[in-house]
């Protein structure tokens, strides 16, 4: 980040027009500044002076300052590469798409505002100083760009230790993190793999962490993270899913580096970020040879030959071609996936995950690079890799039948990465059989702070006393993002039991409403607060917050849902806001399934019935995936008479999820008084298993 001037400025700013979605914009200089006519939050043009720039290479953006302290990311981007590959000119980040004032990837709303979306990682210790009162920004930063204290601290001491020189006897030069996981290791490559071991383990994750605070896909919850603090104090990192992950731990969205590189087997083995990044310099180790910063580890004799690649030299086929293919983000800038995995093009038939192989062999099916891979490996390669859970990922995405248990296998499989068992942890669904709950309670109490994180997510479809219980050791977790978690999760002071536990409650739960304090500026944070207070008693408090939510952004359609569940729980009287409300989000949203669904349940207690199951199977057709919002349309259809219509829509529950408990029951109960009771007696017989099992 730079202040915009002529020697930062790298777009064209000469008069230029760029027309998008029916508007013509014109970049253009006046006084020696730079700015830009376009269309602002109203859809009318208006001129906005150009503050700052954002970006190098291969594209700058630019970020204008509005109210309140507000600065927001120009979409429209220069384009910094050659003119031979296609560069010196303007590009909308959202080509294809239509993104105009209405929408919410607009420029003037939040998810282009730079004190919350990028500051924090573009800038050098920043505090965002939002104030909830008064709607304003006051942010500030140390260095306007990243410098050494982004990753070393507090430089003071430092400082002070340098301008002693010679006289000065402190070995840690005054620095306040200590990045030197590396020092005095060495890696011993072996003749006969061809890959390098280190001379001993890796027993922290400072310097990973250090470099996660950016290379990550996180939310932030706290200022003033510091190289060598917890990284899980400031952040909660985003785990394996969709639309972020695809079901293998392939990059899809933008998730930067750390969750990827947390898949690898390099990461298991004890290799840093900077084993392959110099990271004063912004090279790569192993100078500028293709596959250089590779062969600091892996003998080239054997990997960098056509036995091993299976292409000729000519084809130009380097290491990170097959084990680091890329993804283009923002249009132009080609980032590698990290995972550093083995290619799997036999998952991209079943899956329909990519793959390295089809990404330069277009013109052929994955079949054909499966078999190809199986010809190299002398026949199965079902197990070939180290990241091997992308079966359960995927069958949990898609509700197919056996995903539960798949989920447990991962969970507990300590041979795979953290991240993905943590993701498998928060994907299982309670109060299911007895093993499940049992990976729950072991997630929880885990030594890895992304498994407890990825189980406290799963209590969430526990009962509430059932879920207390398991909570209250997590709300003295000792990482914040946990006990915040656990604070947010926890379904209300009557279940506390002990004054030990009102004692660490109170303490969490000043800790969430501080988090939620500190992103007041997001509609997110203000439905979260707003739900936890109405939970917690406050119903005023909690109606305050969600609708402050959603005039902040109208596009957050988790807020309606929620305050349609706050006005429910005041009583009949109160339907009809509900209703109100939902509709309000309809009318902006018409294909969230969520809203549909929530809408059809306030419908059922307004007596509507027969709307109450169209909308209901609205949302089903919207989310078909969705059990939940299957059992639901199956009651409400039964409930209505459409019988037929009830059991089979049951029957697909099964079909996805065998032990489901709810379909299980209802079909007994339903197949019963339909005068079919050994039918009925089947699923009945299969629900008292289930339950036995609970009791072993």
């Amino acid at each position: 980040m730079a202040q915009a001037t002529s020697q930062t400025v790298l777009g064209n700013f000469a008069n230029v027009a760029f027309d998008y979605a029916g508007i013509r914009s014109q970049f253009f200089t006046r006084d020696g500044k730079f700015y830009v006519r376009t269309d602002g939050s109203d859809g009318q043009l208006a001129t906005f002076e150009i503050r700052y720039t954002f970006g190098v290479y291969p594209l700058q953006q630019y970020l204008i300052a509005l109210s309140n302290g507000r600065i927001q990311a120009l979409p429209i981007a220069w384009d910094a590469r050659p003119k031979a590959q296609g560069g010196q000119h303007w590009f909308h980040l959202n080509a294809g798409e239509r993104v105009t004032s209405t929408d919410e990837l607009h420029w003037t709303r939040p998810s282009q505002n730079w004190n919350y979306m990028c500051a924090d990682c573009h800038s050098t210790a920043v505090r965002k100083n939002y104030d909830a009162a008064t709607d304003q920004f006051k942010t500030q930063w140390a260095e306007i760009s990243v410098g050494c204290e982004a990753c070393h601290g507090p430089g003071s001491q430092h400082l002070a230790w340098a301008a002693k020189g010679a006289a000065s006897s402190d070995s840690s030069h005054g620095l306040a993190a200590h990045l030197d996981e590396r020092r005095g290791v060495h890696w011993t490559v072996s003749a006969a793999t061809g890959n390098a071991v280190r001379s001993r383990p890796r027993s922290t994750d400072r310097e990973i962490e250090t470099c996660a605070q950016c290379h990550s896909r996180r939310a932030q919850i706290a200022d003033g993270y510091e190289a060598g603090k917890s990284y899980y104090d400031y952040y909660r990192p985003a785990l394996l899913e969709s639309p972020l992950y695809h079901a293998d731990g392939q990059q899809r969205g933008e998730v930067y580096e750390w969750g990827s590189f947390l898949q690898s087997k390099m990461y298991s083995r004890g290799v840093t970020c900077s084993d392959c990044h110099e990271p004063h310099s912004g090279t790569l180790r192993g100078g500028d040879r293709p596959g250089g910063v590779c062969a600091t580890c892996h003998l080239p004799a054997k990997y960098e030959t056509p036995t091993h690649q299976h292409h000729p030299a000519s084809a130009g086929v380097t290491c990170v071609s097959c084990h680091m293919p890329t993804t283009t983000y923002m249009t132009v800038d080609a980032r590698r996936d990290h995972s550093l995995r083995i290619p799997r093009p036999d998952l991209s038939v079943r899956l329909g995950v990519p793959n390295a192989c089809t990404s330069c062999h277009t013109s052929r099916p994955a079949s054909w690079a499966a078999e190809r891979i199986a010809a190299w490996r002398g026949g199965d390669t079902s197990s070939l890799g180290h990241q091997r859970f992308a079966d359960a990922l995927s069958a949990s995405e898609h509700g197919a039948a056996g995903a539960q248990a798949m989920l447990r296998a991962l969970a507990s499989d300590t041979s795979q990465p953290a991240i993905a068992r943590a993701t498998a942890l928060a994907q299982l669904i309670g109060p299911g059989d007895r093993p499940t709950l049992t990976a729950m309670v072991k997630g929880l109490d885990a030594p890895s702070p992304l498994l407890r994180l990825g189980a406290l997510r799963s209590l969430l479809t526990l009962p509430p006393e059932q879920r207390a219980q398991l909570i209250v050791p997590r709300l003295s977790d000792s990482v914040r993002t946990v006990r915040v978690d656990a604070a947010g999760m926890y379904p209300g002071r009557t279940w506390v039991t002990d004054d030990n536990q009102k004692v660490a409650l109170d303490r969490a739960v000043q800790e969430f409403v501080a988090v939620q304090r500190y992103n007041a500026d997001r509609a997110d944070a203000r439905a979260r607060l707003g739900t936890f207070l109405a939970v917690q008693g406050d119903i005023g408090g909690g109606e305050s917050e969600l609708l402050n939510a959603i005039r902040r952004d109208p596009f957050f359609i988790p807020a309606y849902a929620n305050l349609a569940d706050v006005y429910r729980a005041q009583g009949p009287a109160h339907d009809t806001d509900a209703e109100q409300i939902l509709r309000r989000g309809l009318s902006l949203v018409p294909g969230n399934a969520a809203l549909h669904y929530a809408l059809g349940l306030t419908l059922v207690r307004l007596g509507r019935k027969g709307a109450a199951v169209t909308e209901l199977e609205r949302a089903t057709t919207l989310a078909p995936t969705d059990l939940h919002f299957l059992y639901t349309y199956a009651v409400g259809l039964y409930s209505t008479g459409n019988v037929t219509a009830s059991l089979k829509t049951l029957d697909r529950i099964l079909a996805m999820d065998e032990n489901n408990r709810d379909a299980l029951a209802a079909l007994a109960s339903y197949l019963n008084e339909q005068g079919h009771p050994d039918l009925a007696k089947r699923y009945a017989n299969r629900l008292r298993v289930l339950q036995l099992q609970d009791l072993q």
